[in-house]
């Protein structure tokens, strides 16, 4: 069972339905005492990093998501947002503390790259940057993905990266360690190639 967080920042139908899809057995999780009947862990996301840190505090997932990730092993993925959530800091309107899961920071693309449209959004090509089970059976030629975000992840550690982005900076778009899985853009919306992200996941 795939439990998906909601924490009132997500698109979690969309998330559901295309786990449905997959015939993959997924449910909404409303309360963090319900993390120990799944298990895998996916945190999705839409919206501004400061708030959704203060709303996994005000309903009780900040510290339980660290236990499950940090101490029980659980595998997480997190998409577009949730990926970013898994660091440790944001400087999204003002500087944040993150779940401090994936050491590294999430950066303003704005400010990296003032010439560029931002908010980055649309389809772009994801690199392999080195073995990722998440693009496991999907070709080079198909790894096109559908990103919507205007800040991006910085890991301390490339080695804990799989995959890159370019967009006038080369970016940090898939974060795979141990059991710790991360991508910046939105899988659920990405058609054949974005269901075989989360059907790999599943099948870890």
């Amino acid at each position: 069972m795939i439990g998906i967080i909601n924490y009132r920042m997500g698109n979690l139908a969309s998330v559901q339905h295309a786990f449905t899809h997959l015939n993959i057995e997924s449910r909404i999780v409303d309360h963090p005492s319900e993390i120990k009947e799944c298990a895998k862990i996916v945190l999705p996301g839409v919206g501004a990093f400061g708030k959704a840190v203060q709303t996994l505090h005000e309903v009780g997932f900040f510290e339980s998501l660290q236990e499950n990730i940090l101490v029980k092993k659980k595998p997480v993925l997190g998409l577009c947002l949730g990926m970013q959530l898994l660091f440790d800091e944001s400087e999204e309107m003002g500087d944040h503390k993150g779940l401090g899961i994936i050491p590294g920071k999430v950066i303003s693309l704005k400010k990296e790259k003032p010439s560029f449209p931002v908010p980055h959004m649309g389809w772009n090509n994801v690199t392999e940057k080195q073995p990722s089970l998440l693009l496991k059976n999907i070709h080079e030629e198909d790894r096109i993905f559908y990103f919507v975000h205007s800040y991006y992840c910085k890991a301390n550690d490339d080695k804990s990266i799989s995959g890159t982005t370019e967009y006038g900076i080369n970016m940090d778009t898939i974060t795979e360690q141990a059991h710790i899985f991360g991508c910046q853009f939105h899988p659920e919306k990405s058609q054949h190639s974005g269901l075989q992200v989360l059907k790999n996941f599943a099948a870890l």
